[in-house]
């Protein structure tokens, strides 16, 4: 390869990058803002998220463009081939979320009018892990938790379980930051960022389970069945964010190793 060849290559995976990059920050913002929405009941902010939902997958189409003119006119070797290959899968996966993103706030249109559950006292919001992610740029995702009154139980009962609604924005932020952390590692050609980003998807499957338990107890005792199917429809979208990013980490490592990769997470 020449070193004229090797530049306009080169350059040509530089932009893909920088689309890539551009394109988990729209995701990312699709995020945060879809679950926004939800605790604020803000069936506009619901309604911009799904709009711009067709400007990720313009952006998904443009990527795989880029990335089929380089396979067909520079015809990469080794580790160049592998790049593009990643990203062609980045950009599949990246469109993907943004319609969990969108998905999510669909449901957010569909519960106009209903009425949010009450805040929770202070002393009842489950405390964060002790490796918590960072605070996103999203200051309206604070962890103060919504919760379902609860119904008293029969005598010799235990009490139900409460649906707990600050796990939703928890599972946002921790999906929001897997996906940023797997950006990240595709640019850096990270494996060991990369790897690491299965533990994390782990707590959020345990807040998924905890959060479908509370939501099946919570449909066993109330009557009103619609918000809590709502809610958990919600929840199961952030889950699938995190299977998604995950997938984008196993990209990472067959793009810097050559090796084939599934991340087996052990469930609890």
């Amino acid at each position: 390869m020449t070193l004229a060849t090797r530049a306009l290559l080169d350059s040509e995976l530089n932009e893909i990058n920088q689309a890539i990059q551009s394109m988990g920050s729209m995701v990312d913002a699709a995020i945060g803002n879809a679950v926004e929405s939800l605790m604020t009941a803000n069936g506009m902010m619901a309604e911009e998220v799904i709009a711009g939902d067709a400007e990720i997958n313009r952006l998904r189409f443009l990527i795989e463009e880029k990335c089929y003119v380089v396979l067909a006119t520079q015809q990469p070797m080794a580790r160049d081939l592998r790049t593009v290959i990643a990203a062609i899968h980045f950009a599949i996966e990246l469109e993907r979320i943004g319609d969990h993103a969108a998905g999510i706030a669909r449901i957010v249109t569909r519960m106009a009018g209903m009425p949010l559950p009450l805040p929770s006292s202070p002393a009842e919001v489950e405390p964060e892990d002790t490796d918590e992610v960072e605070a996103t740029t999203d200051d309206s995702l604070r962890d103060d938790a919504l919760e379902a009154p609860p119904e008293s139980p029969a005598e010799g009962e235990p009490p139900p379980k409460r649906l707990k609604l600050s796990r939703l924005p928890k599972m946002a932020k921790r999906a929001r930051d897997m996906l940023n952390r797997a950006v990240a590692a595709y640019m850096e050609r990270d494996v060991d960022k990369a790897t690491a980003i299965v533990k994390r998807d782990q707590k959020i499957n345990r807040q998924y389970r905890k959060f479908f338990a509370e939501a099946m107890q919570t449909l066993n005792t109330q009557h009103v069945a619609e918000m809590p199917t709502y809610l958990l429809w919600i929840a199961h979208n952030l889950e699938r964010i995190g299977d998604r990013t995950t997938n984008l980490a196993e990209r990472v490592i067959f793009m810097v190793t050559g090796q084939y990769t599934e991340v087996v997470e052990e469930y609890e």
